[in-house]
């Protein structure tokens, strides 16, 4: 049995393209316990997620977490679940879609746009080698995490490299490692939030909610606590809000260790107590709504909230599909792909240099 995989078929003159392969976390196939163990399974068994001894954790793993949360997390899921499917997954091959068509309009040298995720389907390996089968011998690697963490940006790295190592033909990769101040993602989060504003009012306040990591990944080097605050900060100063007037928590705790602190949970628990009469929740580093944002940001936080007194609770879907965001992306994207790709790009000239190379090719007994 071989042991490098098979690479797609190629001749010489063959047109060569650039790759954007955009990586996000990923998703179940069901909102049901059985397509939620092997998706969970494979989520906390990365090293980057759970950092706890693997003897110990195999043993909490699948003798305790897989036996009794897959019911639970179906559960929730199916209360998002849209007739397309999950809201992560559709969100994601929109973006990808609209990726596409709004960079072709700003270059012309050829490229592709691949949705790849860090578990589930579509894999990040099934991703590159659709790229591959599409002579992309560049690729760049578009994590959808503006902040950087070593259980998010670093996880998606992971398994693009993971993907590499049995091929025998590697394309030059780039990687995008973070964008969290990128003013073009400030000025579309901006955007996002002055339109639902328009709608329903501005809030007495504005909460904004990363998603937490241990504090010890802080405390051990991990940036994304700092970069998390530079984008609430930059937002806030586009939004022109005062200090008073907004709050950044981090969401999602599990287990008993300590995390980043301010905890939503007591954010909006404290707030409500104030008695405020309207607030806003924010999550900058979602690119796309999920379980996460739709079930326990939009529907538990607002019981949190009003449960200890507050009044109107509005979630700001997340970026999505906007326009504001893809134009976003396309920017970010540009200066990564920076000699890789040209607006000035001759599709005649280039078909003649590929045809003269196949010829070349076949005089040399190349092509066999």
């Amino acid at each position: 049995m071989a042991y490098y995989d098979k690479e797609p078929d190629f001749q010489h003159g063959d047109q060569l393209k650039v790759g954007i392969l955009l990586a996000n976390l990923g998703t179940p196939e069901a909102p049901t316990a059985k397509a939620l163990r092997p998706y969970l399974a494979q989520f906390l068994m990365d090293r980057r997620i759970v950092e706890i001894p693997r003897f110990i954790w195999c043993w909490i793993l699948y003798c305790i977490i897989l036996v009794i949360r897959p019911k639970k997390s179906a559960e929730k899921y199916a209360s998002v679940w849209s007739k397309n499917g999950s809201p992560l997954m559709v969100n994601a091959q929109k973006q990808t879609k609209l990726l596409q068509g709004f960079l072709g309009l700003r270059i012309k040298s050829p490229f592709t746009v691949a949705l790849g995720m860090s578990y589930g389907n579509p894999s990040m390996k099934s991703a590159i080698e659709k790229l591959k089968a599409q002579h992309c011998d560049k690729i760049l690697v578009f994590p959808l995490y503006p902040q950087y963490a070593a259980s998010s940006t670093a996880s998606a790295f992971d398994a693009v490299w993971r993907s590499l190592l049995k091929m025998r033909n590697v394309p030059a990769i780039r990687t995008i490692r973070n964008y969290h101040d990128h003013p073009a993602y400030i000025q579309a989060l901006a955007t996002s939030i002055t339109a639902f504003w328009a709608t329903n009012g501005k809030p007495e306040k504005l909460v904004m909610s990363f998603h937490g990591v241990p504090k010890v990944h802080l405390t051990k080097g991990d940036p994304y606590h700092c970069q998390c605050h530079k984008t609430g900060r930059l937002l806030a100063e586009a939004l022109s809000l005062s200090k008073d007037e907004y709050v950044i928590a981090f969401q999602s705790r599990f287990g008993k260790q300590e995390w980043l602190k301010p905890y939503l949970a007591s954010t909006l628990e404290a707030i409500g107590k104030q008695k405020l009469k309207h607030i806003d929740v924010v999550c900058p580093g979602f690119s796309s709504d999920c379980l996460e944002t739709l079930e326990e940001i939009a529907i538990e936080g607002k019981h949190i909230f009003q449960h200890a007194g507050g009044g109107d609770y509005h979630y700001i879907p997340a970026l999505n599909d906007s326009e504001s965001w893809i134009h976003a992306m396309c920017d970010i994207a540009l200066e990564n792909l920076e000699g890789w790709v040209t607006a000035d790009w001759d599709s005649i000239k280039a078909s003649a240099e590929n045809k003269a190379t196949a010829e070349r090719a076949n005089a040399l007994g190349a092509n066999i």
